[in-house]
């Protein structure tokens, strides 16, 4: 009894820990920082406070024992909020000091406030790192597909397909070639499948697909890499080759070419665990 107590009330602890560090980066960057209204601010506190009500949904429907009266999966769902939140307080502890505290003249009470903010949401990072790392799925256990390395990998995959989004579209930097037009096709296409798979697995839909789960995600995972193989290959050449035209904000054309070669890696290893899987049932 005590060594199935102790692993539960640490997770337990850790999910606390993190609704009270998003609760108070987002209350006190909502009542002290004196931010500009959209763009990266508004960002920074869709992050924080999704964070927080997401994994106070989750605390409660725990501590109620509500689990079996809700429509989802209990044993994909948490570490889905636990691993978008993790990436979401990430990105707002990097993009709240380099847009709101570097090279900004501030004073009083304003620095301590955007000071704070960015603690406390490198502090909620952490922690849903470390609920992360409870929560996945161990060699040999049997767990929900989300708390798996490649279940993970989805949501990175999405997630990092996002920022793409958001990087190619203000300025729009894909439409002057034809080339570029099917990076941005092949990102759209990968990140609705990868989706898919998340939203399947915690609505427990799983077993409406006409083909075993295993191999659909192996077919899905081989045609990501190749159409992730052709984008990563595609984009600098079309973007950075003078012969092209070169347009837009070059460091967010950099980080676009960077981040479709991470998403590419991202694709490979989940194809591998994926094959591997279907190798490991056959």
């Amino acid at each position: 009894m005590p060594l199935t107590w102790f692993p539960a009330s640490r997770l337990l602890w850790v999910r606390v820990a993190a609704v009270l560090f998003t609760c108070t980066a987002f209350s006190v960057a909502a009542h002290g920082t004196v931010l500009p209204h959209g763009g990266m601010a508004d960002w920074c506190i869709f992050c924080w406070a999704f964070s927080f009500a997401c994994s106070l949904l989750v605390l409660l429907v725990e501590q109620c024992s509500l689990q079996p009266r809700i429509p989802v999966s209990w044993s994909n769902f948490p570490i889905t909020v636990a691993c978008y939140a993790s990436l979401l307080c990430l990105s707002a502890s990097i993009i709240f000091p380099v847009f709101f505290l570097k090279n900004q003249t501030l004073y009083g009470e304003v620095r301590d406030h955007r000071i704070a903010s960015t603690v406390f949401s490198c502090l909620a990072t952490v922690a849903y790192m470390v609920e992360v790392s409870l929560s996945k799925a161990r060699p040999g256990e049997v767990a929900g597909y989300m708390a798996t390395a490649p279940g993970l990998m989805k949501v990175c995959q999405t997630f990092v397909a996002c920022v793409i989004f958001i990087l190619v579209s203000d300025p729009v930097s894909y439409d002057h070639h034809a080339a570029l037009k099917w990076c941005m096709a092949v990102y759209c296409i990968c990140f609705i499948l990868s989706m898919a798979v998340v939203v399947l697995c915690v609505g427990e839909c799983t077993g409406c697909l006409p083909i075993p789960f295993s191999k659909f995600l192996s077919a899905y995972g081989l045609l990501a890499v190749i159409m992730y193989l052709t984008a990563t290959i595609l984009w600098p050449v079309f973007q950075f080759d003078e012969k092209y035209g070169r347009r837009g904000d070059s460091k967010k054309l950099i980080a676009v070419a960077v981040l479709t070669a991470l998403n590419f890696l991202l694709y490979l290893a989940d194809l591998a665990y994926s094959a591997r899987l279907v190798f490991v049932s056959g």
